[in-house]
């Protein structure tokens, strides 16, 4: 096969571009956040006073609210892969069995394109007291099970897996779409071979879908995993960080700490640790995985 080769000049014609714009808008406001937080400032006045790691000392070691923010937020994201294996159960079901699985998939995918402000609002009016018309707590009153309702956002040790059901409802249907794009992209004549060898059903599955599905279970853990650990927009429609810090997650303690007590450069301390976090899970799931794929090619 000939190789077509181009020269280095007309490569760095094409990427460069690329390249620059990708740089100014991602490595460069993470290096800026970075250096604002070794800075005591609020964010607002032209007063930025040096302080080096202080910022970062106060984080790890006397921020009580900082560290329970760190563990709701890995909580978050380790709940949040929980769905995955049984949307890759599903896919293969609905491939095998259900001769329109895409409309079934379409629906399941359709409360990942509301905004996350409608689905905030609606499951806050769910979650609410029958007093005020929630329907959850309704139900499990004519269930006969009244010892189960609850204020569920609102007391402080169920609130945050309030938010865990909701987060796993919203993205069910994507992961479902990924997961279910990947097995019927496997060719057909691959099991029928395995058939013909008297590997058919799961034992197929284990000797042909798990291998050739790990890239494609890989992008939906990562996807799953790093998304869940920026959460931010579902927590601060629904509680806020409430009751009482009880669902402040990393990016939520950022936030609160950057623009409503104004301390800026503090909040960028926060940011960088989570940048840092990001990379380092990414790296370590992408290692993970290829030890996977080697094991199974």
């Amino acid at each position: 096969m000939k190789v077509l080769k181009v020269p280095a000049r007309t490569i760095a014609v094409f990427v460069l571009p690329c390249l620059l714009l990708y740089v100014c808008l991602v490595f460069a406001p993470i290096l800026v956040s970075f250096y604002t937080g070794l800075l005591q400032w609020d964010g607002i006045t032209t007063t930025k006073t040096f302080a080096g790691l202080a910022n970062f000392k106060e984080m790890f070691f006397h921020d009580p609210v900082f560290w329970p923010s760190v563990r709701r937020t890995l909580l978050y994201a380790v709940a949040s892969m929980v769905e995955i294996p049984f949307c890759l159960l599903m896919a293969i079901l609905l491939n095998r069995y259900v001769r329109k699985g895409n409309t079934l998939v379409s629906i399941y995918f359709t409360p990942v394109i509301l905004s996350v402000v409608i689905i905030g609002q609606l499951w806050k009016t769910i979650y609410d007291p029958v007093s005020m018309g929630g329907m959850l707590n309704g139900v499990l009153i004519s269930l006969g099970l009244d010892n189960w309702t609850h204020n569920w956002i609102t007391e402080p040790k169920i609130a945050m897996f309030a938010l865990y059901a909701v987060s796993l409802w919203q993205y069910f249907g994507y992961h479902l779409l990924i997961q279910y794009t990947g097995v019927q992209n496997i060719p057909d004549e691959l099991y029928e071979a395995a058939k013909i060898d008297g590997a058919d059903g799961f034992k197929a599955d284990r000797y042909i879908t798990f291998p050739l599905i790990i890239p494609i279970f890989k992008i939906s853990i990562v996807l799953a995993f790093i998304g869940s650990l920026q959460a931010f927009d579902l927590v601060m429609v629904m509680t806020a960080g409430g009751p009482a810090h009880a669902t402040d997650v990393i990016s939520t303690h950022m936030y609160n700490s950057s623009f409503l007590s104004f301390k800026y450069g503090y909040g960028s301390a926060i940011a960088s640790f989570l940048v840092i976090l990001c990379l380092v899970f990414t790296a370590g799931i992408n290692t993970i995985f290829n030890k996977l794929e080697k094991k199974f090619s």
